[in-house]
């Protein structure tokens, strides 16, 4: 059996990321160095200070995001001594995640990673004014009867499963009151809880369609190399290490369906039974054992985190 590297995606971040891991490594702050300088703008400040209302933006939180992430990646490789691909078979990222996932396995650099993801999360707030759009959670659902719900509640407009996060978690998105109605919709598919989320616009539906035209323009000016280990796309839920290919399903990403809980299954299917979650927060360490209970989710945040899991490799 093996393991994957997994990579969070946005919600995860909160003031105070990564400042526990720069004050311990050297390596951590030299990330974080490296992409304030790619970005032109001290995101490191606003990683350990805030304001939370700033840090939250999307074009803040994605590369945020990725910063932590690589900084436990470096600091296993650095300073626990071990290579990436001496210790995972795959990698794989939750929507943004799937950037951090790349630069962890050398497909893309850390400066390019950081300005791409800028862009994504300019370009998907700017595609759909502020208001139209929502996003939802529902809870005790599971993909097909989400799907029928959201094809009810559409009336004309666009809602569609954004997240198959697995174990009974949806997340759909669209226009705002589609979205609303398929909450609605979902309680006689059996949906237990739907609500609407904090976000600022409806990521992985169609009408993210301007900000897919604005990342495949971007991707197409940046090089990508191929992965030290195989990537397991969101849109496939399979591996993929061909760098045309990888940067065709990145563009397909943004109006795609995150399909988080086929790829886990997917992932067991090629013999890893361990996720290690890089980066901040826990949600997809979490997760695992509602996907698959014979599967283990472990989560690298802090220095503690890092040593005790060098110990076991």
């Amino acid at each position: 059996m093996s393991r994957a590297f997994v990579f969070p995606g946005q919600g995860s971040q909160a003031v105070g990321m990564g400042a526990d891991l720069a004050g311990a490594f050297a390596t951590a702050r030299d990330v974080f160095q490296e992409i304030d300088e790619a970005l032109k703008q001290n995101l490191s400040k606003l990683m350990k200070e805030g304001p939370e209302s700033d840090l939250v933006l999307t074009e803040n939180a994605q590369p945020a995001l990725m910063a932590v992430s690589l900084a436990v990646v470096r600091v296993v490789e650095k300073d626990g001594g071990k290579p990436l691909d001496s210790l995972v078979s795959h990698v794989a990222g939750h929507s943004l995640g799937e950037y951090s996932a790349l630069a962890a396995a050398g497909a893309l650099q850390l400066a390019d990673t950081a300005r791409l993801l800028k862009l994504r999360g300019q370009s998907m707030q700017k595609a759909v004014p502020v208001g139209v759009g929502a996003m939802a959670a529902l809870l005790g659902i599971e993909l097909v009867p989400a799907q029928e719900a959201c094809k009810e509640a559409a009336q004309g407009q666009m809602v569609a499963v954004a997240n198959d996060n697995g174990g009974g978690q949806i997340v759909v998105s669209g226009h705002k009151e589609a979205v609303e109605r398929t909450i609605e919709a979902a309680k006689a598919q059996g949906c237990k809880r739907g609500m609407l989320l904090p976000v600022s616009a409806p990521f992985h539906c169609p009408l993210m369609q301007p900000a897919a035209d604005a990342m495949q323009a971007a991707l197409e000016k940046v090089p990508l190399a191929t992965p030290r280990v195989p990537l397991v796309a969101n849109v496939l839920a399979a591996e993929i290490t061909e760098p045309s290919m990888i940067k065709q399903r990145l563009m397909e990403q943004v109006t795609g369906m995150v399909r988080w809980r086929e790829s886990v299954q997917y992932m067991k299917s090629q013999d890893v039974d361990t996720l290690v979650e890089c980066g901040a927060g826990k949600v997809l360490s979490g997760l695992v054992r509602r996907i698959d209970r014979e599967m283990t989710g472990l989560a690298l945040n802090t220095p503690a985190d890092i040593e005790a899991f060098l110990k076991t490799v």
